[in-house]
């Protein structure tokens, strides 16, 4: 399914930002791609991930869309996720958050 952004679909959004050495950006960016595809893409309720890179090299976001909180809590707790949690925590900190899209604008 391709990413849509809309307010008010119901689509619960897990955002995660990391703040990273701007020689590691690259290489978590390979981490959570490799992770998506091989991953959470597999995970009940999953919808899509876009991964997002700043231009200074110090911060990546990572915006994926679940079909709920649920969801995300279970993917959370599945001991396959695990591994692969700590390979990202290795290469930066993080911050995560579920959020719903309150507003869109279009041109």
């Amino acid at each position: 399914m391709e990413m849509t952004i809309r307010a008010n679909s119901g689509v619960v959004v897990l955002i995660n930002v990391f703040a990273v050495d701007p020689d590691n950006q690259h290489k978590l960016v390979e981490v959570l791609k490799e992770g998506t595809e091989g991953l959470m893409s597999k995970m009940s309720g999953y919808i899509s991930a876009s991964v997002h890179i700043s231009k200074d090299g110090r911060r990546v976001i990572n915006y994926s869309q679940w079909r709920s909180v649920k969801d995300i809590d279970t993917m959370r707790q599945n001991p396959e996720v695990w591994p692969y949690m700590k390979r990202v925590a290795a290469l930066g900190t993080f911050e995560a958050m579920a959020c719903e899209v309150n507003y869109v604008h279009h041109v």
